[in-house]
């Protein structure tokens, strides 16, 4: 495998910080400090440590999700390697990619977990953080404890809980561009073993581009979320938790311009304002209960989605093309899970999982109308186990397998004016149902208590399913993809893990691709098995603590995407470069605390992170790109007891780049990265 010489001089220059780290911080064995070998990670499922888990992780921790000013999921793109969330233009989808693999359009490829619920549909993954506890991502495939669309990896994101933090908060934000962010929450018990929470949040943005035509800006956005939680100790083996959250946004969205030929993006106009509105309601109810030799965990999962897109679909001056689109989804999720505690010699699992899904939308064309009814339905059982100590001490085996069934349909009516009068054009009605079994195989090495290797095998699976545009009954469908996995990797910490981080090399190779492609027509697209691609690359990443309060982070991530074998039509894009796929990632950090005893403050916090994103190509021609690009985001926090008043800066040095682009009816189109942001916030903590 050939890596960039960016990567080798990565690992070169940390290990060479690694030897100046000894002599700096030799005498300040006594300072506290977080690190990653020491988080259990919830999202392997079976609760184990950073250190013990034989796959590549990354952990942003409570203080990195405060000091490196994240409050949504879009922030964490490039910050974790070979992760990077293109700006669609609005929250109706938002496309993720993990290690070269994603998807444009209808489902992901990377699964998002909220306290162990799941979220199916990419509509729903673009929302504000409100009282995170920590998000972990899991890169490669997930199949074997996760299922369906993991093949990418998996986000998790879990929420504070009232049984460990108690009091109020108050946080208050202004920044450029009518920038508002107001939010508040409390934690507390009415027994000692019974927390509640509540929280609320606004988030208010004028916009950042302009439409010309007119006058207002083109991606001003309001959202208001609310969250609740209990958690009950009922006795030292039985916990539940029950977890509610509601959340609204309206949009003007799609900020699109055309792009003139030497590649300039120019001024946003068009006649008919875009937007987008969404409601969200979700909620879990968790039940934990222990014996003494393994534990059961149900976890039941609600979401209901409604929503309502209005595009002007030409973007431009003239009244061609105005869609709207209405979308009403319910997801019911149930998942019941039994693991082992504390065995020494053999760890298991055994899970089973079942969905409900009902989806309906209506979409209309100037005149025409589009009804679609996507029902859906499945089923899957899953083991792993793990055998320790095999042969030698600190030698690993895991294998693990799932069986997953579904079944949908989809229902489809398409009406036209004709004379005045809405006929019918097409009526179908179509079903599919799909079955996989998902194996996994790794092996990992222990050599101490904070260094191991590991090396590990996985099947990648993703569902097929209905096309909602298309321009023939035979492109109404596409069938499942498939990949092979290969990775192996080393975890270590040094000097009392003051020096912790893990580097990790991956191969992938997928088939029967689900390829997002254009209609003949012109006008939307539609997702095509096209073909065999690969995925290869590498992960690195480095937690340092120099001197007592000054901490450094490095996360750099490389992959090289490419088609195999894949043609459309008379065009062979074999060899081409998969799109939305960075050549790499790369995330420097450093974080300083000055402490000190004074009447006016008694901490203050430096922050400053410059993020990288790689080279990248927007179609399948390769003939659209985004030259490499980083932004610089800085912090200065000011501490005194209750109060904490920061200082922050998002593109500090504004760097113009294409934050999206596409292809329509033979023009191409561009949305701007955002500008520099500055602002301010006064956080308040109630007792």
């Amino acid at each position: 495998m050939i890596l960039s010489r960016k990567f080798v001089v990565l690992c070169l220059v940390s290990i060479c910080s690694g030897l100046k780290v000894s002599a700096e911080i030799a005498d300040t064995t006594g300072f506290a400090t977080q690190t990653l070998n020491e988080v259990v990670i919830t999202s392997s499922k079976d609760d184990k440590k950073q250190i013990d888990l034989p796959a590549s992780i990354s952990l942003l921790t409570p203080k990195e999700i405060e000091n490196w000013n994240i409050t949504s999921i879009k922030d964490i793109s490039a910050v974790i390697p070979n992760l990077f969330f293109p700006d669609y233009g609005s929250k109706l989808t938002s496309p993720v990619y993990i290690r070269g693999i994603g998807s444009k359009i209808n489902a992901p490829s990377v699964g998002l977990y909220v306290d162990g619920v799941p979220y199916f549909e990419k509509s729903v993954f673009d929302f504000e953080f409100d009282e995170v506890e920590r998000i972990e991502v899991l890169r490669g495939p997930q199949g074997t404890l996760y299922g369906r669309n993991t093949m990418g990896g998996i986000i998790q994101v879990i929420t504070r809980n009232p049984l460990e933090h108690q009091g109020g908060k108050l946080r208050l934000t202004n920044g450029s561009y009518g920038y508002q962010d107001y939010s508040g929450s409390y934690y507390g018990k009415i027994l000692p073993h019974f927390g509640y929470s509540f929280s609320g949040k606004y988030n208010h943005s004028d916009g950042f581009i302009e439409n010309k035509y007119t006058g207002q800006t083109a991606d001003k956005i309001d959202v208001f979320s609310g969250t609740g939680k209990l958690v009950w100790e009922a006795t030292p083996s039985l916990n539940l938790n029950l977890h509610l959250r509601y959340d609204n946004s309206k949009q003007n969205g799609y900020p699109y311009a055309l792009i003139d030929p030497a590649g300039k993006i120019g001024e946003v106009c068009y006649d008919s304002v875009s937007t987008y509105n969404r409601n969200i309601i979700s909620g879990a109810f968790v039940i934990n209960k222990k014996f003494p030799a393994y534990q059961i965990k149900s976890v039941t999962g609600m979401q209901i989605l409604s929503d309502l897109q209005a595009i002007d679909q030409d973007f431009s001056i003239l009244p061609v093309n105005f869609v709207t689109q209405k979308q009403d989804q319910t997801l019911w999720t149930e998942e019941l899970e039994m693991r082992s505690i504390g065995r020494e010699k053999i760890d298991w699992l055994l899970g089973a999982f079942a969905f409900s899904q009902q989806a309906k939308s209506h979409l209309k064309i100037n005149a025409q109308t589009k009804d679609y009814d996507i029902p859906a339905k499945g089923l899957a059982f899953y083991h792993q186990s793990t055998w320790n100590n095999v042969v030698v001490s600190g030698l690993s085996l895991t294998a693990g397998i799932r069986y997953d069934y579904e079944k949908s349909s989809q229902g489809f009516l398409y009406q036209k004016p004709v004379s005045g009068i809405l006929k019918t054009v097409s009526d179908l009605y179509s079903e599919l149902s799909f079955s996989q079994w998902s194996p996994k195989f790794s092996a990992q090495f222990k050599l101490s208590n904070s260094n191991m290797v590991y090396a590990s095998v996985t099947k990648g699976y993703k569902t097929g399913g209905f096309n909602t545009s298309f321009d023939t009954e035979a492109e109404q469908t596409f069938k499942p993809e498939y990949s092979w996995s290969y990775e192996v990797g080393s975890k270590y910490g040094f000097l009392n893990k003051k020096l912790s981080g893990e580097i990790a090399f991956f191969y992938t190779d997928w088939k029967n691709q689900q390829i997002s492609q254009p209609l003949a027509s012109g006008v939307g697209s539609l997702l095509r098995n096209a073909g065999q691609s690969y995925s290869k690359g590498a992960e690195y990443s480095l937690q340092a603590l120099f001197l007592k309060d000054w901490i450094f982070n490095l996360s750099y991530g490389y992959t090289e995407a490419r088609f195999v074998d894949y043609q459309s039509g008379t065009t062979d894009y074999s060899d081409n470069c998969i799109p939305y796929i960075p050549r790499h990632t790369l995330m420097l950090g450093s974080d300083y605390t000055w402490t000190f005893n004074g009447k006016c403050l008694n901490r203050a916090l430096f922050s400053l992170q410059y993020v990288e994103t790689g080279k990248l190509f927007w179609n399948d021609q390769n003939s659209a790109s985004q030259d490499t690009y980083g932004v610089m985001n800085g912090k200065i926090s000011l501490n005194r007891k209750n109060l904490t008043l920061d200082f922050w800066v998002k593109n500090a040095a504004a760097t113009e780049y294409t934050a999206f682009y596409f292809e329509m009816s033979g023009k191409k189109y561009g949305q701007k990265g955002k500008p520099r942001t500055l602002g301010a916030t006064l956080t308040i903590l109630i007792p």
